[in-house]
């Protein structure tokens, strides 16, 4: 058996971290075949596996394939060669489009033309619905389109990552006696791609027509006296991760706005495209795409799934979707007009989204509007194109407070939304910093810092601290979709550490001490380990030993190390795993006491919660780090202590007992990185809906 020299672990005890993704998104695509699942709801699913496989070949198979480029023979972590896992990573995603086509074709849309609802793939028009339909794409899409024929002056475009285009068949001579014979019409991106029918013509049905559908029926109305022999849609998807040179960069905010035009046009990685296409068509796509057969995906439907997961938004259907409600509050409103007086009388636990973000929100417009105070910093990574967090900091900003946010300019396809915001925020006076360049500002921390008076002094005021941290982003949009935690506190450790990493991230310091927050790239790593450890050293002095982690992904390979090394001394180890992990659990004399799970549900399950039992003391930790190498050693970090016994017993029975009770959304992850789906019978336990039905 061959070893990791550096870990000291069986390269075969470490599963492929791309065939680990694909297994999670194939759990998603799960949700759409299930029939307990409300058949618009359904139709998201297909969406969300499509557009995470987007993201799978924009930057985890684009690594892959440089590697297949460079070095082919290279042993990968898992013991296998780079040419023979990218065959199995190619193997397994063409069996998950497979699927993810079929369950669309043949059960989602049957299922949803039943319920008076009609996407039209392939129309069978009457005449007046071809008359609208011709109507529109001379009005709405004729003046956009701009076909290139193919011929020595005009060559091959270099086609945009994950544009919409049609490969045209030709059969005539043009006004120039130029033989026609192929041309390429690229969908401009302002083009909507689904067209709602007038139910007029509908017969009062919600029929979508697809942009495809428009252009395979009036093609011919761009080549006038031309014939076209056929019309073939496809679509290429690049490398679109971005290069920033740290040692000829000198301002970041400036190297990206370089950097993004150009992300679209990174080497292809994949080829989709009509099934219908001819085989010399498709070669001469992938020849001038330098993509080989395993590169090219022959699809029956639309090449972009992603589009079609406007139409549940779309839609007033509710019996066809997720039942909604409002989520609670904790306390009453009253308690909230002062939110100050609240976190001072006692920490707050969020438990989103079963409870709602707005007590987040108020307390930023009430900081905004508060004389009292004097300064708010806050991290910002991910927040949308319209956000109240940053209304609100700006408003703080006019009026007068010292308003700082560290904004990560690298927030993967967020940079631009991300640089225009800290243009706003400039422009009304706030400061603005980038964190520290090669490491992403991950954590997520707002601090805000007010002047109160001195009980029993009169005339005498102090500084007050208090503090907001997360698992999850600032983003109101995933504050109803993630299940996240969030602590207000005004504890003054804490407090002093969030002080001291804003410190850390807006100047220059040497070397920081903090007393309660476990930070990466510098002590995380390190607190993570010792803790395995102890917990290993209390099994084998015969103590207890149990820990309970949950993440989105487990990859540090030191970490499984240390977790096998606990395992074979005995101790309990459950760990609730949304995505990908390269840890095999139950093997023997190596791992048989570790359990994986992943919970798959109507929410994404985000938080991260690492839990000690530590001889009775439970040591439980909120972080926004999952454990893998780029969070634990190249991002900036933070784990923080829940220290209320009360919101502690909470974050461990809502976040980690809940799920491993779980027996409708729950997988159990096998040594080989398969899943099983856990059936718990006419005794059903769905962890995310008690918690919904509580709210």
């Amino acid at each position: 058996m061959t070893r990791n020299t550096f870990l000291d672990i069986p390269t075969s005890s470490i599963l492929n971290r791309e065939l680990g993704i694909l297994e999670f998104n194939s759990r998603v695509l799960a949700q759409a075949e299930d029939p307990n699942v409300p058949l618009l709801e359904r139709l998201k699913f297909i969406c969300i596996v499509s557009s995470n496989l987007d993201e799978f070949f924009e930057v985890r198979m684009a690594g892959i394939k440089e590697q297949l480029k460079n070095n082919p023979e290279k042993i990968l972590l898992d013991g296998i060669a780079v040419s023979d896992s990218f065959k199995n990573i190619a193997q397994k995603t063409h069996e998950l489009v497979t699927k993810k086509y079929s369950i669309l074709i043949e059960q989602i849309i049957p299922q949803l033309s039943a319920k008076n609802i009609e996407i039209d793939i392939n129309p069978h028009w009457h005449d007046k619905q071809k008359k609208w339909a011709k109507q529109y794409f001379k009005r709405e899409l004729f003046p956009l389109l701009t076909p290139i024929a193919l011929d020595p002056a005009h060559p091959f475009p270099k086609v945009i990552n994950k544009s919409l285009n049609f490969l045209v068949t030709l059969h005539g001579r043009d006004n120039f006696g130029r033989k026609a014979h192929l041309a390429v019409v690229q969908a401009p991106r302002v083009l909507p791609r689904l067209i709602k029918m007038p139910k007029y013509l509908s017969g009062n049905k919600d029929c979508f027509v697809l942009l495809t559908s428009f252009m395979q029926a009036f093609v011919s109305e761009l080549f006038p006296g031309i014939e076209t022999t056929g019309c073939y849609q496809f679509r290429v998807t690049r490398n679109s991760d971005l290069f920033v040179s740290e040692d000829e960069m000198t301002d970041l905010r400036l190297a990206l706005e370089g950097e993004l035009p150009t992300r679209h046009l990174g080497d292809a990685v994949k080829l989709e495209i009509a099934a219908e296409t001819p085989n010399e068509l498709i070669e001469l796509i992938r020849d001038k795409c330098h993509l080989t057969d395993e590169d090219c995906y022959r699809v029956s439907g639309p090449v972009n799934l992603v589009r079609l997961s406007k139409i549940p938004e779309l839609l007033n259907r509710p019996e066809l979707k997720f039942k909604q409600k409002t989520p609670r509050f904790a306390y009453d409103s009253k308690q909230y007009s002062d939110l100050f007086k609240l976190i001072r009388q006692k920490d707050i636990l969020l438990h989103l989204p079963y409870e709602s973000f707005e007590p987040v929100l108020m307390l930023l417009r009430q900081a905004a509007e508060d004389p009292q105070v004097l300064a708010i910093k806050q991290t910002v990574y991910r927040t949308g194109d319209e956000s109240e967090v940053m209304d609100a900091l700006m408003k703080a900003a006019k009026n007068g407070k010292e308003v700082t946010v560290v904004l990560e300019l690298l927030a993967r396809f967020e940079e631009q939304t991300n640089i225009n915001w800290a243009t706003k925020l400039e422009e009304v006076g706030a400061h603005v910093v980038y964190g520290v360049v090669g490491h992403k500002c991950h954590a997520k921390m707002l601090l805000i810092i007010r002047r109160e008076p001195i009980n029993g002094i009169k005339g005498k005021t102090k500084l007050a601290s208090y503090v907001h941290l997360s698992t999850g982003n600032y983003h109101p949009k995933t504050a109803k979709l993630y299940t996240d935690f969030g602590l207000f506190t005004a504890e003054t450790k804490i407090c002093n550490d969030v002080h001291l990493v804003f410190q850390q991230l807006t100047g220059t310091v040497q070397r920081i001490n903090l007393a309660r927050l476990w930070q990466s790239p510098f002590t995380l790593h390190g607190k993570i380990i010792d803790h395995i450890r102890q917990e290993a050293k209390n099994a084998k002095a015969g103590k207890k030993g149990h820990i309970i982690a949950k993440m989105n992904a487990l990859l540090e390979h030191t970490v499984i190390q240390e977790l096998y090394k606990a395992s074979a001394a005995g101790v309990k180890i459950e760990l609730i795993i949304r995505g990908v992990c390269t840890l095999k659990p139950n093997i023997k004399g190596l791992s048989e006491n570790i359990q994986v799970r992943s919970i798959i549900g109507r929410f994404l399950e985000h938080h991260r919660i690492f839990y000690f039992y530590a001889g009775g003391e439970e040591k439980t930790f909120l972080s926004s780090a999952d454990w893998m190498d780029r969070n634990l050693h190249h991002r900036v970090e933070i784990a923080f202590p829940i220290l209320d016994p009360q919101i502690k017993a909470r974050v461990i029975e809502e976040g980690l007992k809940n799920p491993l009770k779980d027996n409708y959304g729950a997988w159990i992850m096998n040594s080989l990185g398969q899943y099983k789906k856990v059936i718990g019978g006419s005794n059903q336990i769905n962890s995310q809906v008690m918690l919904w039905e509580k709210s």
